[in-house]
């Protein structure tokens, strides 16, 4: 009984880490785009607040980094668990 569940819980994982991986860099990729392009445009229509654009547009850029980091190291530590 426990060695079907361990199974199960081990399937599950290997399916669900690699998807959930992809979903993380996916929604990443798109917010630093959203932020970047939203920042090139700002910049373009005031370019004397480039400064203060560009410092926040870095401190979001890094936030959202984080997320995918933080996906990263929940990969790793969850793919231990498959075996």
């Amino acid at each position: 009984m426990v060695a079907e569940v361990t199974s199960y819980v081990g399937a599950a994982l290997a399916v669900s880490l690699p998807l959930s991986l992809g979903v993380a860099a996916a929604g990443a990729a798109a917010g630093l785009g959203t932020v970047f392009a939203a920042a090139v445009e700002s910049i373009a229509r005031q370019p004397e607040a480039a400064g203060k654009i560009m410092v926040n547009t870095m401190i979001g850029g890094a936030l959202i980094e984080a997320m995918a980091i933080y996906v990263l190291i929940m990969f790793f530590l969850l793919m231990g668990r498959m075996g």
